[in-house]
């Protein structure tokens, strides 16, 4: 199975164990879901955040 899926799967799953109930649970579960699934990507090297954290830059000087 892909890092990706186990990364949904596994933030999905979270989310109905963090809360159970109502529209609050939709949006925690989906929002987790996609952490989920954002580190997952980064995990299997599809996506490259080192932009975005600063990490790009230090050898400039």
């Amino acid at each position: 199975m892909p890092p990706t899926v186990v990364g949904l799967f596994s933030g999905l799953l979270l989310g109905l164990a963090w809360v159970i109930g109502g529209f609050d649970a939709f949006v925690g579960t989906a929002v987790l879901g996609v952490i989920g699934f954002v580190i997952g990507k980064v995990v299997s090297g599809q996506l490259d955040l080192t932009p975005y954290l600063g990490g790009g830059g230090r050898g400039s000087r």
